[in-house]
């Protein structure tokens, strides 16, 4: 807890509170706050903080776009992302969990909300962002030149991850959105546009699973046409709404191909060892540094992913003797995770926190920024929940 409170920072010239990214460089950035908001505001019960930090959020909302940060040079916002705006309805859903703050979010969100559906629906060209829905319902987006997503590393014109096309996290979060949206604007009493979102999400759900799962990889394809494989697919599983039904075979299937080819103990791979472009030390000049942030590193916050589609897949198993060896290997992983996050914060790179990066090889060097909130968040979320978990089972 004393570690997550370095993160949240008040933003004179908004008047409201908000979350830094990392230390020593990083601001507040969309995407990094969105997914920090649980394990650093909601669990410690920080509920001002975190009404503030999402009207933070919405405060330069432009084009149905959600900033992904504000320029350390003249502060205007920026719209780099087709993922903010989808992350936000994920932690509006987690606030109404905790507070039971409907009045909230109806007051002061629920416009914002819907104008994000809808701009989303009709298409968003700015700034590259090229983001649209086709004719199967699954969202495309960026540009072969633009990067839109967390994997974004540039170096000049140089697109490290290109990733414009239909991605898996992009599709799993508007499913996810589409369903969070049909229950509010039902709770709110707009029937009609209740239905068209029930009606999307079910299309969207419907091509998600013929068209992204990879047989020959028992995973699903990060981008399609791209057959890399990558934690991204960890969010079609994770999130309160799973476009990838939970029960199914291909669910436990690419659990296991993610732990086998990705896992570390310090979170997961950004890419598996096996493909060509994998790279397991994050060093040299600024160049080798880049080309290397998302092709193999290892980033702690994505065990925040793996830890809640463990849970989703568990929780939807019904054959008892699989369910019984999903729960050991969940429980291994929460008991390993305690260990090693007390080496990070204690023992390794910056005391009482957690760095952005790991090396994917020993001795798993922490790199990066040596401060990094959802780091924090994620691994404080999950072993807080878990031990919660416990002392209600005793």
């Amino acid at each position: 807890i004393i570690a997550s409170d370095n993160f949240i920072a008040y933003r004179t010239s908004f008047a409201l509170y908000t979350i830094i990214a990392g230390y020593p460089w990083f601001l507040d950035w969309g995407r990094d706050t969105l997914i920090s908001f649980e394990g650093i505001l909601l669990m410690p019960k920080r509920f001002k903080e975190a009404r503030e930090v999402l009207l933070t959020c919405i405060r330069d909302t432009k084009y149905g776009l959600v900033p992904n940060g504000y320029s350390g040079y003249d502060n205007r916002p920026l719209y780099n992302s087709a993922d903010a705006s989808l992350l936000l309805f994920e932690q509006v859903k987690k606030y109404l969990q905790y507070t039971n703050d409907y009045e909230f979010v109806k007051e002061r969100m629920y416009k914002t909300l819907i104008k994000i559906i809808e701009a989303y629906i009709s298409g968003i060209d700015v700034d590259g962002n090229n983001i649209h829905l086709d004719s199967d319902y699954l969202l495309s987006s960026g540009t072969p030149n633009i990067q839109n997503t967390w994997m974004d590393a540039k170096v000049g014109d140089y697109v490290v991850t290109p990733r414009n096309g239909k991605t898996v996290e992009i599709n799993s979060l508007w499913y996810n959105a589409l369903r969070i949206m049909a229950n509010l604007t039902k709770l709110y009493n707009d029937e009609d546009l209740s239905n068209k979102y029930k009606e999307y999400a079910k299309k969207c759900k419907e091509n998600f699973n013929k068209e992204f799962y990879n047989k020959k990889k028992k995973s699903l394809y990060d981008v399609l046409g791209d057959d890399k494989i990558r934690p991204n697919q960890l969010f079609s599983l994770s999130l309160s709404y799973q476009v990838l039904n939970p029960a199914g075979k291909n669910a436990k299937e690419i659990l296991k191909t993610v732990t086998n080819e990705l896992y570390t103990k310090h979170g997961l791979r950004t890419l598996n060892r096996k493909d060509k472009q994998y790279i397991a030390t994050y060093e040299g000049d600024s160049y080798r540094r880049d080309i290397s942030y998302h092709q193999g590193i290892t980033w702690p916050w994505l065990f925040g992913l793996y830890n809640d589609a463990y849970k989703n897949v568990i929780a939807n198993t019904k054959e008892g003797k699989v369910k019984g060896e999903l729960q050991k290997q969940y429980d291994l992983f929460v008991k390993n995770l305690r260990v090693t996050a007390k080496t990070m914060m204690y023992k390794e790179g910056c005391i009482l926190s957690i760095a952005e990066l790991y090396d994917s090889k020993p001795p798993y060097l922490p790199k990066g920024a040596f401060s990094q909130a959802w780091s924090v968040a994620e691994i404080f979320r999950i072993i807080l929940d878990s031990k919660t978990e416990e002392e209600e089972g005793k």
